[in-house]
């Protein structure tokens, strides 16, 4: 296959996979905060995956579709959240593929704080200018703190499993 083929098909299966996944509380009836963690660390693993097997550029395309259909299936109250959140996923990317030296969980690890960071930043700061309801922002806020670096690990842990899967075939 040419490499632009490969990589266009490779995106759109990460991508198709990354939606399921986020529709995974749609189909099953899982606790907000169970499935914060299991779709979180699910979600980590594609954009991870993506990042190491079709580059930075598809990954960014991938990081940035996902928040648009969360929104969509109303888990984001907001659009403005789109923003945070894509930049957020893109954070995560970038620190992780910026240490290509490092060892893979120092990246993963630099990569989830990185994020976590971000989110918890940008969603405090945001929520300043925006009139929610207090216990909707609350859970927002929560949710933008150290889960993210918790899915950011485990989302880690999973995509090395599974690259080194792949690598094997």
């Amino acid at each position: 296959m040419r490499p632009k083929v490969a990589i266009l098909t490779r995106t759109a299966l990460l991508l198709a996979l990354a939606l399921l996944f986020q529709s995974i509380r749609l189909l099953i009836p899982i606790p907000p905060f169970l499935s914060t963690f299991l779709i979180g660390s699910l979600m980590n693993s594609c954009f991870l995956i993506a990042a190491d097997m079709v580059g930075a550029g598809p990954a960014i395309v991938l990081v940035s579709l996902v928040p648009i259909v969360a929104y969509f299936q109303q888990v984001l109250p907001l659009p403005i959240f789109i923003i945070p959140v894509a930049l957020g996923n893109a954070i995560f990317i970038g620190i992780f593929l910026i240490g290509k030296n490092q060892k893979y969980w120092m990246k993963i690890l630099a990569a989830a704080a990185g994020k976590s960071i971000f989110m918890y930043v940008a969603f405090s700061w945001l929520l300043t200018f925006i009139a929610i309801p207090a216990k909707i922002a609350a859970g927002l806020l929560f949710i933008m703190s150290w889960p993210q670096f918790i899915t950011g690990i485990m989302g880690g842990i999973l995509a090395g499993m599974i690259k080194r899967r792949l690598t094997l075939l």
